[in-house]
C-alpha cells in the first residue's frame, strides 16, 4: 500500500453547518441517506447539521419528521443545482475528519463526522420513543467513502460491509457502551453511510469489495482512522460543554 494520509483531494467545503462535497461529475452512489438513499446517479453529497433540539419556530422543525424535505431545501439555499445525496447530524462541522488511502493507482478517501451519545448494540430491542427522540441526539457516525475506481452493484455492498466492520471494531476498541444497556456498542441509532464511485467504465474496474481485495483495505484503514480521530474529537467536545 502506497500511503495513508488525513489530506483528502476531493473537492469540498464547509457552508456555516453544511459539508459540501463536489463530485466533480456524475457518480454512482449506494447510501442510506434520508435525501437521495439507495443506489442512485449525483454529483454532490451534503452533510447538515441540525439542532439536536430544534424549536418549532426554527426552518429546522421538521427535521425529524421530514429529513428530505429539510436536507433539499438547505441545498437550493447553497444555490446547489445538481442532484445531491444528503445526511444530517448534530455533530458540529467543525468535528469534520477524512483520510485518504491509496495503491497503485487506486484511492479511497472518507469524510466522517462521529457522535457516540446514541450508541447502541445491533439487536438491542429500540426504545418506545418518538421519532423525533431518536433522531434528536447528537450521537451520529456519517462515513462518505469516495473512490477512483468502478465498482460493480455487489462491490459497493462490500464497501458498506467492511466500512461497517471497521467502524465497529474502533468502538469496541474503545469500549463505547451503549446509551441503553452499557454493553459494548456497535453504532449508533442514526448512522449513515454513502459509497460514490466512478461510473462504468471511467475508472478501475471491481467486482468485489470485501476485505481480501485492496479496495476493502483502503476503506477498512481510512474508516478506522476517521473513527477513531473523530472518537477523539468527540470526546474533546463532551468535556468542554460538560
Amino acid at each position: 500500500m502506497k500511503n495513508t494520509s488525513t489530506r483528502v483531494r476531493t473537492r469540498y467545503r464547509v457552508m456555516g453547518q453544511t459539508l459540501v462535497i463536489n463530485l466533480e461529475g456524475r457518480k454512482r452512489v449506494l447510501s442510506s441517506a434520508p435525501q437521495g438513499g439507495g443506489l442512485t446517479v449525483v454529483s454532490c453529497v451534503l452533510n447538515h447539521q441540525v439542532e439536536a433540539n430544534p424549536s418549532a419556530s426554527e426552518d429546522q422543525s421538521k427535521t425529524f419528521t421530514e429529513p428530505s424535505c429539510l436536507l433539499r431545501k438547505v441545498a437550493s439555499r447553497l444555490g446547489i443545482r445538481v442532484r445531491c445525496v444528503g445526511l444530517m447530524t448534530a455533530v458540529p462541522m467543525t468535528q469534520l475528519v477524512t483520510a485518504r488511502a491509496a495503491s497503485d493507482g487506486l484511492w479511497v478517501e472518507c469524510f466522517a463526522t462521529v457522535g457516540v451519545t446514541n450508541a447502541v448494540q445491533a439487536g438491542e430491542w429500540p426504545p418506545q420513543r418518538s421519532h423525533r427522540d431518536r433522531r434528536g441526539k447528537p450521537g451520529t457516525i456519517n462515513l462518505i467513502l469516495i473512490t477512483n475506481g468502478s465498482l460493480s452493484h455487489a462491490a459497493m455492498v462490500g464497501v458498506v460491509q467492511v466500512a461497517t466492520e471497521a467502524k465497529t471494531g474502533v468502538l469496541r476498541d474503545h469500549a463505547v457502551p451503549s446509551c441503553h444497556s452499557g454493553i459494548l456498542a456497535t453504532g449508533t441509532g442514526t448512522d449513515a453511510v454513502v459509497i460514490a464511485c466512478r461510473l462504468r467504465g471511467q475508472g478501475p474496474s471491481h467486482l468485489y469489495g470485501g476485505t481480501h481485495t485492496i479496495m476493502g483495505a483502503l476503506v477498512g484503514r481510512v474508516v478506522a482512522e476517521c473513527v477513531t480521530r473523530g472518537l477523539a474529537k468527540a470526546k474533546a467536545w463532551r468535556e468542554s460543554h460538560q
